[in-house]
């Protein structure tokens, strides 16, 4: 083994030791020991990867197997990397928000009882996440897939003591599992008909499997593989209609969503698919679905997004929204926007559900927007960062997300994929909508009047135990007369660290990720569909690009759903109630999520509970007990009540039966002769 692939093992493995060290000697190394091993393993994993950067920078890539597991015919299951621009971006990625994210909790979860098993489960979950992206084939791309589905099960329900958290991560848990059924068929065929779960090997086949069509169905074999794929990435990037987990995950406590819900997990389906490029571009049938599937999440999860109050679950319904764009990204072939948009949103979101952190512990743990509002001269830091994140999460021109938003409309614009004039009206839309929510949430909790201190108990929020910051009588929020205070150094720093990527990294990564030469020979695009080849052309530096932005009509766009927010709630805040009321049905079906909850409940939670009850009346009580068990007891008294009856002790009876028996044996036995 070289010392570059021992450099390899150890980016995955450092977490996996901080992890088991404070989760198995937790107590023995104290809440100092937890997080500092932790914050080490994830620091070397991060170290480790900008070395591993540089050497694929310098042209050096790896794809080999580490250790072979098993071998079952012509198939064999294995442990290996594949080491590529795409992966090292995504172990960069994967680390750094990590490492602000552990930094963070230290200030979060200062006095939480499950300090120490907190961290051991962010720092599992890191290494799962490494797994994944690191994986050259499907089985260890499973092992990842499902170890941070476990870990976030564990993380959504930390609480586990709050019937919602139990409830969430269940409902996680569950949801997640249809996606992964589709996903372990999509990983099935391609065992069955390409013999092998390597990606290169699979690949290689990707022309042979096109060439075919399943057996007994005639469906053409490789949409069928990538629509099960698909629908996996469906599950783990919540796209609709097996979002619904997602919001609801916001049980957890706040680090976890910045970690899982907005930079890593959310973003496994959108890392899976572009992986998967060169089977995708197969399959136009496949890319429509991804198109329309990402479309209408990237505008009506937007939609869901107005009529949020609680700070972090409008953050939520917007990770909900820009995952959709992802999608479409992937729908027209824009593997590498997909990708940059996964990118830059990770660190922007990253920093707005950490900025939505630290104005809940400023709040003393309230989440309703209602009770905030001019936050902005008492916590500065998280004022300043949060608009910034604000900023590029709705495209403005320079800051990240501008930059990959805007190359997504572009794709969209340009395409010629069945669906994509659906999927332009949803993106060009749902920047308007964006832009209206995010600033919506910004003025209602930075600006305007202060409506903190009138003990608004009733509220929503966080369940993390805070002594210091509690009362006795256990009230969330602050009391009249409190203030609001900027929460300590190790979440402000976070914020700030996590700030300048929000800025500056669209404008220093857009031209090598889009349109040079960094995806060459990882992401594959047909010729037959544009992708973005066409804006290559047009491009002439990030400047320029978002120059010229100024005068299209996203930006026109998000102005105007900033400006709507600023006059409805800081101008004018009789509107959204006179609207709501106006429009009560439309807000009905707003505030109950389009009923895709109640839906479940009443088909697939109430078809199940009916199954079950049938099951257990006809199987369980008529067939097993009735049949299997009580049967077979009343069968064996019969034949026993029926034995007696030769049982008498009366020696001629026995001579008797005897004689009758000899009888019918030997007429038998002539009438067979």
């Amino acid at each position: 083994m070289t010392d570059m692939q021992k450099l390899y093992l150890l980016v995955p493995l450092a977490p996996l030791a901080g992890a088991l060290l404070a989760g198995l000697f937790g107590k023995a190394i104290g809440r100092a020991g937890a997080h500092i091993v932790t914050i080490l393993g994830v620091a070397v994993a991060l170290a480790a990867s900008v070395v591993i950067f540089q050497d694929v920078q310098a042209g050096n890539t790896f794809n080999g197997t580490l250790y072979t597991w098993m071998k079952s015919g012509n198939l064999t299951f294995e442990v290996g990397f594949l080491i590529d621009p795409l992966t090292v971006m995504m172990m960069l990625v994967v680390t750094f928000v990590s490492l602000m994210v552990h930094i963070y909790t230290i200030g979060y979860m200062h006095d939480d009882p499950g300090y120490q098993r907190f961290f051991s489960y962010i720092s599992l979950f890191t290494f799962s996440m490494l797994m994944l992206v690191m994986s050259n084939n499907f089985l260890q791309l499973f092992f990842g897939w499902e170890a941070v589905g476990l870990v976030s099960y564990l993380l959504i329900g930390f609480w586990y003591e709050r019937p919602t958290a139990i409830y969430a991560n269940l409902k996680a848990f569950l949801v997640n599992r249809v996606g992964d059924f589709g996903f372990l068929l999509g990983i099935g065929l391609i065992a069955a008909y390409a013999g092998s779960l390597n990606y290169a090997e699979v690949f290689a086949k990707g022309s042979e499997l096109a060439a075919q069509d399943m057996a007994g169905t005639g469906w053409p074999l490789i949409t069928a593989i990538c629509i099960c794929l698909f629908i996996g990435a469906m599950g783990k990037s919540a796209q609709v209609p097996l979002h619904v987990w997602l919001p609801d995950s916001m049980e957890g406590p706040t680090p976890i969503s910045a970690l899982i819900h907005a930079a890593t997990m959310v973003t496994a389906g959108i890392f899976m698919v572009a992986r998967m490029s060169p089977l995708f571009e197969l399959s136009d049938v496949a890319l429509s679905f991804v198109l329309v599937i990402g479309a209408t999440t990237a505008l009506f999860m937007g939609f869901l997004g107005i009529v949020q109050n609680d700070v972090k679950r409008v953050v939520a319904y917007s990770t909900l929204s820009q995952l959709g764009y992802m999608t479409v990204a992937l729908g027209v072939s824009a593997y590498s926007a997909a990708v940059f948009h996964l990118m830059t949103h990770a660190f922007f979101k990253a920093l707005l559900f950490l900025g939505a952190g630290s104005v809940i512990i400023g709040m003393h743990h309230d989440q309703d927007m209602r009770n905030m509002g001019g936050l902005w001269k008492y916590m500065p830091i998280t004022w300043i960062t949060s608009l910034l994140g604000s900023l590029a999460l709705i495209g403005f021109p320079f800051f990240a997300g501008f930059y990959s938003k805007d190359s997504i409309i572009e794709a969209v614009h340009a395409s010629h994929i069945p669906g994509a004039g659906y999927a332009l009206f949803c993106v060009l839309a749902g920047v308007f909508v964006t832009a209206f929510y995010s600033f919506r949430m910004y003025f209602l909790v930075f600006h305007g009047k202060e409506r903190f201190g009138n003990n608004h108990g009733h509220h929503d929020h966080e369940g993390d135990h805070d002594d210091e910051e509690v009362s006795a009588d256990h009230h969330h929020g602050l009391a009249p007369g409190q203030k609001p205070h900027e929460s300590p150094w190790v979440v402000t720093l976070p914020l700030v660290l996590l700030a300048v990527p929000s800025v500056v990294v669209g404008f220093f990564t857009i031209e090598p990720m889009l349109f040079g030469d960094w995806f060459k020979g990882v992401i594959h695009v047909g010729s037959n569909h544009v992708g973005l080849s066409e804006l290559a052309a047009q491009f002439h530096g990030p400047a320029a690009m978002a120059l010229h932005g100024l005068q299209t009509a996203p930006f026109w766009l998000a102005m105007g759903g900033v400006v709507l927010a600023w006059f409805f709630y800081m101008v004018r805040p009789d509107i959204p109630a006179a609207i709501q009321r106006t429009f009560r049905p439309v807000h009905a079906l707003l505030e109950n999520k389009y009923f895709f909850d109640r839906f479940n409940e009443i088909v697939f939670a109430g078809g199940s509970r009916l199954i079950g009850k049938g099951l257990w009346k006809a199987g369980d009580q008529a067939i097993i007990d009735g049949v299997a068990v009580n049967g077979t007891a009343r069968l064996v008294g019969w034949v026993a009540q029926i034995s007696r009856l030769f049982q008498t002790g009366h020696l001629y009876q026995y001579a008797f039966a005897m004689i009758i028996g000899v009888f019918i044996l030997l007429t038998f036995w002539f009438n067979l002769v």
